[in-house]
């Protein structure tokens, strides 16, 4: 049995990512037949920074309205967690936006922003800590 007390550690978080992560796959290849048709001969230009803009965005928006309407994604659902604010409230918009951007940032510094759980006392990431939101366990209903 978790402690509920305290949010989940690493390998926990590293599952859910995995859970979340073929759902958004699913829809990144689903954004991208939606552009498909605008596209010159239905092919993207190699390296093209709109495509990643676009893609990024579709991601921000994915997560971003998961978090902020009720706090669980596919993988959060799975596991019985949710992201909240640090009263157990949803987080806000603009929470949602800097829990995005810091955990792009820790992915480009080796994990190390996932990997900062294992030693802080509380079990927060970089995100968790920037957003100032945090996993909690999910109440029976």
């Amino acid at each position: 049995m978790p402690d509920i007390t305290k949010p989940p550690g690493l390998f926990k978080r590293l599952a859910i990512i995995i859970y979340d992560a073929l759902l958004l796959v699913a829809v990144l290849f689903l954004s991208t037949v939606v552009l498909l048709p605008f596209q010159a001969d239905n092919i993207f230009e190699p390296n093209s920074w709109q495509y990643s803009i676009y893609l990024l965005f579709v991601s921000f928006i994915f997560y971003s309205w998961f978090w902020t309407r009720g706090g669980q994604t596919l993988g959060l659902l799975a596991w019985k967690l949710r992201v909240a604010d640090q009263f157990g409230n949803n987080i806000s918009w603009q929470q949602a936006a800097i829990r995005f951007t810091v955990a792009i940032f820790s992915w480009g510094v080796c994990g190390l922003g996932f990997f900062w759980v294992l030693f802080n006392k509380e079990r927060l990431t970089w995100h968790d800590i920037a957003s100032k939101s945090r996993l909690f366990w999910k109440e029976k209903d």
